[in-house]
């Protein structure tokens, strides 16, 4: 999705600016913390400052992705106010499945699907509406017509260029891409989902995946489709 927006030639795309505040808040062992947490800004103010500032290079769209449990609660919410909230869900399943290839014991925080019901809940109540929300798995298979509803809901004109992009890193990638970009940067459009395979979750994860799965039917019934 980020590769997406970032081909608009009006976007200016920032890749999870919470990271290194969150990183020397917990202290957790993600690859490249050091790196991250020295290159990035570790004041949470100072990032919400900026990203409800003006769009950085005279843009016309700022995209903004966020990691749900990088808002860690010290922040306050009510910035979130003043941006346009989109939540991109993704089968609890496959998230976990995924995410153990890189850390073999993830807790119930690591995944977010609670921050990211919590959040959905809060922008909901603030904004008396429901926000835009998109599923992976249906973007994946229907990228055009996913895309065309979310620039609808968020008052933006869908772009073309939106549909396919040059392969590589960017420049607005975040330190951390050579670490977990490396399926990203070969990419140059959305891919078709692969079939559903019975890849289980590890038992001593089930917890989390049923606690997480809960949160993600939540916001799975208001998806655009």
């Amino acid at each position: 999705m980020m590769r997406s927006w970032g081909n608009r030639p009006d976007t200016f795309v920032c890749d999870e600016p919470f990271y290194a505040y969150y990183l020397r808040a917990t202290r957790r062992d993600h690859p490249g913390a050091s790196e991250v947490i020295a290159s990035g800004e570790t004041d949470s103010r100072k990032v919400v400052e900026a990203l409800t500032g003006d769009v950085p290079q005279g843009k016309h769209v700022f995209y903004q992705k966020q990691m749900t449990h990088h808002l860690l609660p010290p922040i306050d919410r009510a910035w979130l106010g003043a941006v346009t909230n989109c939540f991109l869900i993704r089968d609890p399943r496959d998230v976990i499945v995924s995410y153990i290839k890189k850390n073999n014991d993830p807790t119930l925080e690591d995944i977010g699907f609670v921050q990211q019901a919590e959040i959905f809940d809060w922008v909901r109540a603030e904004t008396g509406a429901i926000p835009a929300v998109v599923e992976a798995r249906d973007v994946l298979e229907n990228p055009r017509g996913i895309l065309e509803l979310l620039c609808s809901a968020v008052g933006v004109e869908f772009s073309d260029k939106m549909l396919s992009w040059p392969p590589g890193l960017r420049e607005t990638d975040g330190i951390w891409a050579k670490h977990w970009y490396g399926e990203v940067a070969t990419s140059t459009s959305f891919r078709q989902p692969p079939p559903r395979e019975p890849e289980a979750v590890p038992e001593r994860l089930r917890e989390v995946h049923e606690q997480s799965h809960e949160c993600y039917a939540r916001l799975y019934q208001h998806r655009l489709q």
